[in-house]
């Protein structure tokens, strides 16, 4: 099995991109963009949402590598910028100072500020492109990442789509804690992939 997937890489893309989409610390946001909607129309939007982050994630990870490329941006730069970027967001997180998306005129919400960058923001996009940077092109690695992928956003499509209840579960102030954890968690891989790039830095200068 081991041969055809790479299990710590598919449990690793999917913890990270767990702690940085945050599905619990959507469900408040989500509910209030489509606060006074019928329940199909919410369905709608959380499908449509999680279809819209599927795509981007999807676009980045199988052409991001040919734009670094084109840029002449090295891997362990990528994963440094990342990790800062991580970091912010999971400070963010930690002191609870991100800003709320706000629902914009004519916009299906579903598309902007759902699907993105709520979903599919710079953290995930960056963290992706990371993981495919390192799989150099291995089947294994392929499949793991592909899985991973599409597993967060099964989940996500599921947290969305039964948002009522995990609300009424966890209550706000279950939210609030699954967002702390997520931040601290989110802080660790942000400093670890500061750590590998920098040690890549040195070995290679």
């Amino acid at each position: 099995m081991n041969s055809i997937i790479n299990i710590s890489l598919l449990s690793s893309v999917f913890v990270t991109l767990f702690v940085i989409m945050d599905p619990p610390g959507t469900v408040p946001v989500f509910i209030s963009l489509t606060a006074g909607q019928s329940r199909a129309v919410r369905k709608k939007a959380a499908w449509q949402a999680v279809l819209v982050a599927f795509g981007v994630i999807v676009v980045f990870a199988a052409f991001g590598q040919q734009i670094l490329q084109h840029l002449g941006i090295t891997l362990p730069a990528l994963q440094c910028a990342g990790g800062l970027l991580l970091l912010l967001i999971a400070l963010q997180l930690l002191t609870d100072t991100a800003e709320d998306p706000v629902q914009t005129k004519n916009v299906n919400i579903a598309f902007v500020p759902l699907g993105t960058p709520l979903l599919a923001g710079p953290g995930a996009i960056v963290a992706t492109m990371v993981f495919v940077q390192r799989a150099d092109g291995k089947l294994a690695d392929v499949v793991a990442i592909s899985v991973g992928i599409v597993l967060i956003h099964i989940v996500m499509w599921l947290t969305l789509r039964f948002s009522g209840v995990i609300m009424r579960i966890l209550g706000e102030n279950g939210v609030l804690l699954v967002t702390r954890i997520a931040g601290l968690l989110l802080s660790a891989i942000a400093v670890q992939l500061v750590a590998d790039a920098v040690t890549d830095f040195i070995q290679a200068g």
